[in-house]
């Protein structure tokens, strides 16, 4: 017995500490969980929220807002600021870019996937007095260049205001323009934030100067920070509450929600990001997509705090995710209306089909794995839904598929290509990176190709995206031929216009605007056939400029 007893307390000892190691390993692997009792209390722990915890933020106690900015000026960095600000985060814990949550947004430093986040703030100010009202910001992060024109239009809707981001050293760029425009269309409160002010070469009272000349923003409204040293931030969030309006919207109407984005989870099916306009929306309602007509039933709903949190209702302003049983992104429509199932509603204005610009053909290195690489990209699509596939025959490589990729995510990527010196064919390779890396699939891709638009003498058209798909008819006569054209804004140091606007000339381009920024730089604006920019513009106007030369650009329809 006195054995038996000895083992027991020695089982103990040994299962105890196993026990604790576990426990701690579990806790590292899943640093957020130890925000719950670690976040600032002024501002509100992170942790579990009810929905009767949600219905106490009337919408006058909400704000939606986002950060826009050139590539590169801090947007990620100002957003983990925030986060840890109000306690969603614990500094020094999780990855950095917390929002960026793909692997190819981190290593390539851009944001592709809309992504929210919903934080807590205890708001001091004089007029309140000892009263202090804690405040529900959401956080809307929008893909990082606004030739995601459609999907950064959809999640400006959801807003009332945005931090316009701008570099204190590099100043306004070509990016910032059109993402000022894009806000300002969408009738937000814009607040300028000059980041990097800790950098050597500054120069705050500079940009100021530009922000006044090109958007007419008084230069005492911008913010002066350092997202890397934290210097000035404690001025940000109360400027989001005293100059972003409450969001509109009936409490008392049928549930109508903006659908943001949408994402692929292998147990839970397709999440969507939502705001809510009108209404409240709880677990178990009846919804349906305005844009396709199918009915669906709410199996969760809660927030992003950081991540999903369950609350089972959101309410009118609110800003979450759904899950309601889509087997498909295809069926979750960026810009679509999801409202009250058997209620005629009015859908919300903006939203549009997407529309295919650039095509181009995807085959297997060795022609006997078509079916793995058809299985790799099936599953690799179903988290991006702006690209489709078709299959097709080459007499040279064999089966394969030709993808179609929207205009918006196709631009996106060619900015980016001074990282790795491909313009046009950065989109493609980010696509392989993933097949390979995900699934080992060796592919061999087609140069890519625009879509024509062909008139016959009889008045018919038909579009033509693979060249060989058009077929010789001599019955048939063309007699006319349209190809797409974009808007091009480039901005460059003004002692390269002479090459630039040589570059833009050779490539069909007609110039529509030549002004200068400041006495250094000079901003111009051509309109561009598509064809000419997706394969080396971006690479030539870098060699030109000696990488001076920033580039942006918009369907010109």
């Amino acid at each position: 017995m006195a054995g038996a007893a000895a083992l027991r307390r020695s089982v103990r000892r040994i299962v105890r500490p196993l026990a604790t190691a576990t426990a701690l390993s579990r806790t590292l692997q899943q640093p957020e969980r130890l925000l719950s009792s670690q976040a600032s209390p002024e501002h509100g722990p992170r942790g579990a929220v009810s929905g009767s915890e949600l219905g106490l933020y009337t919408p006058e106690l909400i704000r939606n807002f986002s950060i826009i900015a050139h590539v590169d000026h801090g947007k990620s960095t100002l957003a983990d600021r925030l986060l840890e600000l109000t306690g969603t985060i614990q500094k020094g814990h999780g990855q950095p870019q917390y929002l960026d949550k793909l692997q190819v947004e981190r290593e390539r430093g851009i944001t592709v996937k809309a992504q929210t986040a919903t934080m807590f703030y205890r708001h001091t100010s004089a007029s309140h007095g000892p009263d202090t009202p804690r405040y529900l910001l959401n956080l809307i992060d929008t893909p990082g260049h606004v030739d995601f024109s459609y999907e950064v239009s959809r999640s400006l809707a959801a807003c009332q205001g945005a931090l316009l981001v701008v570099d204190a050293a590099q100043g306004v760029q070509a990016q910032t323009i059109a993402n000022f425009y894009l806000a300002f269309e969408s009738n937000l409160s814009i607040i300028p934030v000059i980041n990097k002010i800790d950098q050597p070469t500054a120069d705050p009272d500079n940009v100021k100067d530009q922000l006044k000349r090109l958007f007419d923003i008084d230069p005492s409204e911008a913010l002066l920070t350092s997202a890397k040293t934290g210097k000035g931030l404690e001025q940000v969030l109360p400027a989001v509450i005293e100059r972003i309006p409450s969001p509109p919207g009936k409490c008392d109407s049928p549930v109508r929600m903006l659908l943001l984005d949408s994402y692929f989870d292998e147990y839970k099916g397709v999440i969507c990001h939502v705001a809510v306009v009108d209404g409240a929306l709880h677990k178990g309602d009846k919804i349906a997509s305005a844009a396709t007509g199918h009915t669906y039933e709410v199996q969760d709903v809660g927030i992003m705090h950081p991540e999903l949190t369950p609350t089972g209702v959101l309410y009118t302003g609110q800003v979450g995710y759904v899950i309601s049983g889509m087997r498909s992104t295809k069926e979750a429509c960026i810009g679509d209306t999801l409202h009250q199932a058997k209620i005629t509603v009015e859908p919300l204005p903006g939203f549009k089909p997407a529309k295919h610009m650039v095509f181009s053909g995807l085959y297997p290195a060795d022609g006997s794995d078509f079916e793995a690489l058809s299985h790799a990209i099936e599953k690799l699509t179903c988290n991006d839904a702006s690209v489709s596939l078709t299959k097709e025959t080459s007499t040279a490589l064999g089966m394969g598929f030709r993808y179609q990729i929207f205009a918006c995510e196709l631009v996106f990527y060619i900015v980016f290509t001074t990282i790795c010196g491909f313009l046009g064919l950065l989109h493609m390779d980010v696509f392989h990176q993933r097949l390979e890396q995900e699934y080992g699939a060796q592919v061999i891709s087609t140069i890519p190709t625009v879509p024509y638009i062909f008139e016959y003498g009889d008045g018919s058209k038909v579009q033509v995206e693979n060249p060989a798909a058009l077929a010789s008819n001599p019955g048939k006569r063309v007699v006319g031929c349209w190809e797409p054209t974009v808007i091009a804004t480039i901005i460059i140091p003004s002692e390269y216009v002479g090459p630039v606007i040589m570059l833009c000339s050779e490539r069909r381009g007609e110039q529509l605007e030549y002004t200068f920024i400041d006495a250094q730089r000079a901003l111009l604006k051509y309109r561009l056939p598509l064809k000419e920019i997706i394969v080396d513009f971006y690479n030539e106007l870098k060699g030109i400029t000696s990488g001076y030369a920033t580039f942006d650009y918009e369907d010109s329809e």
